[in-house]
């Protein structure tokens, strides 16, 4: 079947490179002569036939943006055949001959869902600040996400080295510690708490007591959104080793912002690849990049398990700090 009209989609949280990733596959699909139709407000707007023509102009200037022009939305009618039936209505009422879907997980298992059952050729480009989509090395938006909070840890650790504080702060990750684990690493932090290890807080504690009789008067401990509060971990850390501990959320801040050259380049090059795998009459897949080069992970394999590893990362800290 020839490719004459595609549509993109971006659904679930927004990642920060997003944008670059539509501005890649529209332009992209122009030089092709192929038609974009960009869908507004995630699976919503295939549902409710919320579309709009995409042209070079229309994506001119969004390479730096963070968020998406075309917005998002969580859809949980999506997940119903009643929703899915309407969204092939829009389909085949449009003549879309394929569909490209840029989000995380939630995105690409809804995406195979709707190639399982109505068979839309769809094309999946990774776009998470978690970097937890098995099989895929890279995610557009997590080196955006690492170095807003790196950024930030940084700053706090000025005031908590001139206070002689332990700070603890909460980055996100509901379900992975991929940003806790990088960030943590990076900002030379001292300890972390993620979703994929238990943690002992008061084995944390004595080395904060410990490190303080030795003259180590400041600490940082990260926090996966999904592994804990802060602020009830810090509640803790005073009441167990009295000394001063401050807890700070960095929240949505993470999701934002312009995104950072790796991310852009990233989508630059993940947009034009999901266009010519549609074109070469592939579906079902995501498109990757791995050691330097273009591959597919099939979204069942991407959806399927948990890709970090977790254990180097924490010696490496345990080593370094």
């Amino acid at each position: 079947m020839s490719i004459k009209k595609i549509a993109v989609v971006t659904a679930g949280g927004d990642a920060p490179g997003m944008n670059a990733a539509i501005r890649s596959v529209v332009r992209y699909a122009v030089s092709k002569n192929i038609e974009t139709i960009g869908v507004m407000r995630g699976w919503w707007g295939l549902i409710n036939e919320e579309l709009k023509p995409l042209d070079r102009r229309s994506v001119s200037g969004i390479i730096s943006q963070g968020g998406t022009v075309l917005k998002t939305a969580r859809c949980p009618e999506f997940r119903t055949k009643e929703g899915q039936a309407r969204a092939f209505n829009t389909v085949k009422k449009n003549k879309i001959d394929g569909l490209v879907a840029i989000g995380g997980n939630g995105t690409f298992s809804a995406a195979h869902s709707f190639y399982k059952n109505h068979k839309v050729a769809c094309i999946g480009i990774p776009a998470s600040i978690d970097n937890d989509i098995n099989g895929i090395e890279q995610t557009i938006g997590s080196d955006t996400a690492i170095n807003t909070a790196l950024y930030a840890i940084d700053n706090i650790r000025d005031t908590a080295t001139s206070m002689e504080r332990v700070f603890v702060v909460e980055v996100m990750g509901r379900g992975c510690g991929y940003i806790a684990l990088e960030v943590a690493i990076a900002a030379g932090c001292e300890e972390v708490i993620i979703p994929e290890r238990k943690y002992n807080l008061t084995s944390i504690c004595q080395d904060i007591v410990e490190g303080n009789l030795r003259g180590k008067l400041s600490w940082i401990l990260v926090v996966a959104e999904g592994a804990a509060s802060a602020y009830e971990i810090a509640k803790k850390i005073t009441k167990i080793t009295r000394l001063e501990t401050r807890a700070i959320v960095l929240g949505h801040v993470q999701r934002g912002g312009r995104p950072t050259a790796l991310s852009r380049i990233l989508a630059a090059r993940l947009g034009e690849a999901a266009v010519d795998c549609l074109l070469r009459g592939l579906k079902d897949k995501a498109v990757s990049l791995k050691c330097g080069r273009i591959e597919t992970v099939d979204f069942k394999k991407a959806i399927t398990g948990k890709k970090i590893e977790v254990d180097k990362s924490l010696d490496l800290i345990k080593t370094l700090t």
